[in-house]
């Protein structure tokens, strides 16, 4: 399998909110060089965990301009610019290209469910627009069209489509020229068993360190995978990313609340993420201090911020 040289842990990043539910661009940069100091090679900015879908064409560009000027030294920046609109994905492809990312990732157009004659033509159109990586995005659960191996292996003789994040468990396995991406925290390890490039992931918001260690031990890779499966499930108890955007703002990171139709954590759920979080040595027992590394503050409180229904730019 190729190696593209993005890294191994790649956080596909939340996308903090102010009180007013903008985009918090100061909570944003902290966070992406906590991140980098805690495991991440590289950071996958407006993707799903990142609510693509409810920010603006003009707030999306806005956060992948200010994670490429804003990048630790010897990170990757990989823009989400996959949408059901070949038009838009294009344009968006184009624009990140000239931001100066590294790589985009292109998500399976969702709800139009095209053929797969129509899914070559878009992808085509897609990597005609940048001189870049382009990652596939296979996610049947969210989009309803599933990408099985053999298509895979066909759009790899695209020039330059060159990896997939798989996050089709069943169907997770090597690709003839394509880099293999987890695109669950659950099949890091598999994946990076079968020799694939990594993952891209959300429980290194939390546990960045110990999926680090997957990596540079694999000696003790399923030992480590089994102690974080309880991080991964309580953090996909409901939609993604509101438990992860919970577990963040306990450990002082200030990402603020959703935009609906997601909405805050339940009580139930923020306990169960207050309980994994305490489990793993995050909080203190006693008051709830964060005892995370790098530029975690203290704690912004349970709550976050309410949704918000109008987005400002």
């Amino acid at each position: 399998m190729p190696d593209l040289n993005l890294g191994t842990i790649l956080t596909a990043m939340v996308t903090p909110f102010d009180v007013q539910g903008r985009v918090n661009e100061e909570s944003f940069v902290a966070l992406m060089h906590h991140l980098a100091e805690n495991g991440s090679d590289g950071f996958v900015v407006a993707g799903t965990t990142g609510e693509a879908s409810t920010l603006t064409g003009k707030e999306q560009l806005g956060l992948i301009e200010l994670a490429v000027a804003q990048r630790p030294a010897g990170k990757t920046i990989i823009a989400g610019t996959g949408t059901n609109d070949t038009r838009q994905a294009v344009h968006l492809t184009e624009r990140a290209t000239e931001l100066g990312v590294d790589a985009t990732l292109s998500v399976t157009p969702y709800y139009n469910k095209p053929s797969r004659l129509g899914l070559t033509r878009h992808y085509e159109a897609v990597a005609s627009a940048t001189d870049k990586p382009v990652l596939l995005y296979n996610i049947p659960g969210r989009t309803a069209t599933n990408m099985g191996p053999d298509l895979l292996a066909e759009l790899a003789q695209i020039e330059g489509i060159e990896g997939v994040k798989q996050a089709n468990a069943e169907e997770l396995q090597p690709i003839d020229g394509l880099a293999l991406y987890a695109g669950d925290d659950a099949t890091l390890a598999r994946t990076l068993d079968m020799g694939g490039a990594g993952g891209i992931l959300v429980a290194s918001h939390i546990v960045g360190n110990e999926m680090r260690r997957m990596v540079d031990e694999p000696e003790h890779r399923a030992e480590i995978d089994a102690s974080l499966r309880d991080v991964y499930e309580t953090l996909f108890i409901t939609s993604n990313p509101t438990c992860t955007k919970a577990a963040l703002n306990l450990l002082g990171h200030h990402v603020g609340g959703l935009r609906l139709p997601l909405v805050e954590a339940t009580a139930q759920e923020l306990a169960s993420v207050r309980t994994m979080i305490e489990r793993h040595g995050l909080l203190s027992g006693d008051d709830g201090t964060p005892l995370s590394n790098g530029h975690a503050s203290s704690p912004s409180g349970e709550a976050g911020t309410p949704p918000v229904q109008a987005h400002t730019a």
